[in-house]
């Protein structure tokens, strides 16, 4: 297995390089949502555990992003659409407990982007699960309106409101299957961040695509209920080298 480190510079198969760790300036909106435990934890690799949002439900992170620089522009820009299962390796643990103590990451289940080289960097790199498909955003002053189209069929419209927002900077760590191996990638937020807690200024239909049946299950279509969090950021995103989750 190639192991990579902070610092080293690497080569991917389009021809494009890029430094670890990797810098980038993005604008995202994004929304946590309840959805159903069961399901959640069958999308997640051995060594990991759903964060419940409650008592009985998961945690599913969306996430809109629009980068406008890569690295020292390592490549075009490109837009992307996350969807993450929030979770944790060390078992089981009270709802919310992770996130009140920062102890939290996202599985990436599904990450559509919307250029081949943007695909080779997420997958040679961290293991991300990369596919291109069609990302539209449509921002205004009030919201993100996100529409991905994958194979054809539309795979979901995302509509999430801009929080008000301050200076901060925040670190979670992302969890991928990287050459067979569970890997966690520290990612570092800093800039303009927003988020409101038990937000109802969340819209999310879903579509046709085979994905789509999978966020379907997740959601149980109970989309009239309160996110239980969105957010948002206008600044830098940091990714780090992977490093073995040890189990």
């Amino acid at each position: 297995m190639t192991r990579l480190a902070d610092g080293d510079r690497v080569r991917l198969s389009t021809g494009h390089e890029v430094t670890l760790p990797l810098v980038t300036e993005a604008t995202v909106a994004g929304a946590v949502l309840p959805a159903r435990y069961d399901v959640a934890e069958s999308l997640l690799p051995d060594g990991l555990t759903p964060v419940r949002a409650t008592a009985s439900r998961a945690a599913v992170v969306l996430l809109a992003v629009e980068y406008h620089r890569i690295g020292d522009d390592a490549m075009a820009p490109y837009d992307e659409f996350a969807v993450m299962v929030a979770a944790t390796p060390e078992g089981r643990r009270p709802p919310l407990l992770p996130l009140l103590t920062r102890n939290i990451g996202g599985y990436v289940w599904s990450l559509p982007v919307t250029t081949e080289p943007a695909r080779a960097l997420g997958d040679e790199i961290w293991g991300y699960p990369k596919t291109v498909a069609d990302i539209t955003h449509r921002d205004d002053a009030t919201r993100r309106e996100t529409t991905v189209v994958e194979d054809g069929d539309r795979v979901a419209t995302v509509s999430i409101d801009w929080p008000r927002t301050w200076e901060r900077r925040e670190r979670i760590e992302s969890y991928a299957v990287r050459e067979g191996r569970l890997e966690r990638t520290p990612v570092e937020f800093q800039g303009k961040l927003g988020a409101a807690p038990l937000s109802g200024r969340v819209d999310v239909d879903i579509g046709d695509h085979e994905r789509a049946d999978t966020l379907r299950t997740l959601r149980t279509l109970n989309l009239g209920s309160r996110c239980v969090l969105r957010f948002s950021l206008e600044g830098r995103i940091t990714y780090g080298a992977g490093r073995p989750v040890e189990r």
